[in-house]
């Protein structure tokens, strides 16, 4: 059984290496690669857009017509590696290469939440930290390495291709330790968005006001006179302390998961507003980056926390938080990205994060104003069936 366990992370581990070293080839070199190759902002906003749109549309065709099974779950590690192989042939093209991101999205959008239910069902929170992390070395590691011999805008679909084979075959892997019982998902039907509704506007706007960074970082800072090795380095320093941060996290977790997510989205409105004052400052962006720690490491692992223990259908949410995550925000904010990219980008960042925050709080009190009366119906029951 040790034996196993150690073999599920080791391949889990793999699996979140090529997963994120493929978003990183996607997040941080295509978006350059297209605007080598003519595509306006804009055009690249929208290419952006799909992706994260097929996420969003997932978790409802799950939901209503579809079982997410393990036959589901292999054909989307089969699409990721076929669509990133037609790339190749549509890049030249808008629309079909529109459409290759539409499949792409989809099969990227059903396989990692897929796996993160697996890996939070069997693994402790500071342990899921600690193999998480493989995930964030990939995105490093390749951001590090094509930043330096990264010339021609073709070679980038070549990374992308490699990757994601590799994590293709890692996927295949991973799923062969699943332990956990669906048959209590299946029975309970009752998945309800509008209970919580507030906290998932706020997810929502959390991630169109990530979009910007996610698309156009590379492309601003570029523009702002930083080399484009000096911008991977930004990238990759980010990460560092992402790693730093999943690693010691896990003690974090075990206290409020709410008022860490709070937190977490405070800093990253002042980290969007530090890259808008300051968008030639090395030393400044650079401490901007620092604080992914907390935007990204802390308050993704403290969400897909809460969103788990949320709801019994483990899977479904998985799903619909990335789906409203970097689904629906990521599609919008891509387009609105595109739309508003120039010196107020980030500003605008800022302003859409601070009102995820302010969204946070309307679920925190809607959930406190919940549980006061029947705690307190409880408290009366309990005090009137004592003194029969």
């Amino acid at each position: 059984m040790k034996q196993n366990h150690k073999l599920f992370s080791l391949s889990l581990g793999a699996y979140y290496l090529f997963y994120f070293a493929l978003v990183g080839v996607y997040v941080i070199f295509l978006p350059k690669a297209l605007s080598d190759l003519g595509y306006s902002p804009s055009s690249v906003g929208v290419i952006y857009a799909a992706a994260p749109f097929m996420r969003f549309l997932l978790p409802f065709i799950f939901k209503h017509f579809i079982k997410l099974d393990i036959k589901i779950y292999h054909l989307s590690l089969v699409v990721s590696f076929l669509t990133t192989l037609v790339f190749l042939y549509t890049i030249n093209s808008f629309w079909l290469f529109f459409i290759s991101n539409l499949l792409f999205g989809a099969s990227m959008g059903i396989s990692l939440p897929y796996v993160e239910t697996i890996a939070l069902s069997q693994l402790s929170k500071s342990k899921y930290g600690k193999v998480r992390l493989w995930g964030s070395i990939g995105f490093m590691a390749i951001a590090l390495y094509l930043g330096k011999i990264l010339t021609n805008p073709y070679h980038t679909l070549y990374y992308l291709l490699g990757m994601a084979l590799l994590s293709s075959l890692f996927g295949f892997i991973v799923v062969r330790y699943d332990r956990q019982t669906h048959s209590s998902e299946d029975k309970d039907s009752n998945f309800s968005l509008s209970r919580y509704w507030a906290f998932w506007v706020s997810v929502f706007l959390m991630q169109v006001g990530f979009a910007g960074f996610y698309n156009f970082f590379t492309i601003y800072e570029t523009s702002h006179g930083i080399s484009l090795e000096l911008t991977s380095w930004m990238w990759s320093f980010g990460v560092i302390c992402e790693i730093v941060m999943l690693y010691f996290q896990g003690p974090l977790l075990q206290k409020n998961l709410l008022n860490i997510i709070k937190f977490s989205i405070l800093i990253t409105s002042v980290r969007w507003l530090l890259i808008y004052l300051y968008p030639s400052s090395v030393i400044i962006t650079f401490f901007a980056q620092s604080l992914h720690a907390i935007s990204f490491a802390l308050y993704h692992t403290a969400s897909i926390n809460y969103v788990f223990g949320l709801y019994t259908q483990k899977k479904l949410a998985q799903q619909f938080f990335l789906g409203i995550a970097f689904g629906l925000g990521g599609s919008i904010g891509a387009i609105i990205a595109g739309r508003a990219y120039g010196e107020y980008l980030f500003l605008i960042e800022a302003i859409i994060t601070l009102a995820s925050f302010m969204m946070l709080v309307v679920h925190q009190k809607r959930r406190e104003y919940a549980w006061y009366p029947y705690s307190y119906i409880r408290w009366w029951q309990k005090l009137s069936y004592g003194k029969r």
